[in-house]
């Protein structure tokens, strides 16, 4: 059943045995404090290697970069020492698992960071409040990165990327979506530079370009993708206009053959409060020719659909691999996804339930 997610596809130097692909989910398992991956995360991540390729949840690059409860890191000897069983065991199921690399901007609460400001490309104010160790807080004002320190944060996704390696993934993914950092230098309405860094879309993309060319510098561009999210409004970031800011982004990507390109596309309901807006992929799909990869609201019949129609390459299933842990093989035979509960409380909260105490199929058999 659904035949077109059950092709090998090549991703860069990637060879992914299917097209479903698991999508960044944050589930705030990590150890603090130190933000160190453990084993109760490894168990996760072997549940799910059945995934063509696993995209790991957002992983903060350095402490400036990370801002969410228990989340994993990816800057410190610890938190390497702390993957390597997670990448071991995902490669033992006959699994990929590349690593999404994350700074998160001005959406860092001062509370993570000693109670200096955040940073961004502007100093702007990220509305609504920041989940913290401590409960919800309001936002504070992010300070402007000086073009010295935007090359020191460069500095920091590449040492990010070099410890990536070291820790066994098969590659890295940088997130460039969500309102987060990379999203913040796209975007007008959060880049309010003057420099070469701020004005047309063409110097708005110059920092994305940077970071892919340090990642690749590290990794190789066949084992670099890219995460984007071309809707609108997204954690208080939009775009005057959409079409041009990530027509220019997706020129990048496609000058620096990537090795696959991941569109976050949500309806109206989607997490971050997206508003239904006119769909860029096509627009990306005709400058970018690398494998396009889609995500956002997807059950199997549709994901197959957009595949075989040429859409995309393949698809990044989210939530429904949060509860149905062997998610190709229920598309396989048409077997119902099993649905989440304690939602969205079991998403963040730390513990086993609601992470890894979702039965595969036949364990669910078993119980019957």
């Amino acid at each position: 059943m659904h035949e077109a997610l059950f092709q090998p596809i090549t991703l860069g130097a990637i060879e992914a045995s299917n097209r479903i692909l698991m999508a960044p989910l944050t589930r705030g398992r990590a150890d603090v404090p130190g933000f160190v991956p453990n084993a109760m995360m490894g168990t996760y991540y072997r549940q799910r290697a059945s995934a063509g390729l696993i995209i790991s949840e957002a992983t903060g690059i350095s402490v400036e970069g990370l801002g969410w409860p228990s989340a994993p890191g990816i800057w410190s000897e610890e938190q390497v020492e702390g993957w390597k069983p997670i990448t071991r065991g995902v490669h033992e199921e006959g699994g990929k698992i590349v690593l999404q690399l994350w700074h998160m901007g001005r959406i860092v609460h001062p509370v993570f960071l000693g109670g200096q400001p955040p940073v961004s490309a502007s100093a702007t104010t990220a509305p609504g409040q920041a989940h913290t160790p401590t409960g919800k807080q309001d936002y504070a004002e992010a300070h402007a990165l000086s073009v010295a320190e935007i090359a020191r944060v460069v500095g920091d996704y590449r040492h990010a990327a070099e410890n990536a390696k070291k820790a066994g993934f098969d590659g890295v993914q940088l997130h460039g979506a969500n309102g987060y950092l990379v999203d913040q230098f796209l975007r007008d309405g959060t880049n309010l530079r003057t420099d070469e860094y701020g004005g047309p879309p063409e110097n708005r993309v110059r920092f994305l370009r940077e970071v892919l060319e340090a990642l690749i510098s590290v990794w190789g561009a066949d084992r670099v993708g890219l995460r984007l999210s071309p809707n609108g409004e997204t954690q208080g970031c939009d775009d005057s206009d959409p079409a041009a800011t990530f027509g220019a982004a997706a020129k990048v990507a496609e000058d620096l053959g990537i090795a696959f390109l991941e569109l976050r596309e949500p309806g109206p309901n989607g997490t971050f409060g997206a508003t239904e807006v006119p769909k860029q992929s096509p627009l990306i799909r005709s400058i970018y020719t690398g494998p396009l990869v889609l995500n956002s609201d997807y059950d199997a019949a549709s994901g197959a659909s957009d595949v075989e129609s040429g859409l995309c390459d393949a698809i990044a299933y989210g939530r429904p691999f949060i509860s149905n842990p062997d998610l190709p093989e229920r598309i396989r035979i048409g077997a119902a996804f099993a649905p989440n509960v304690n939602v969205p409380q079991s998403w963040y909260f730390p513990g086993p339930a609601g992470y890894i105490d979702y039965p595969a199929l036949e364990q669910e058999a078993v119980a019957d």
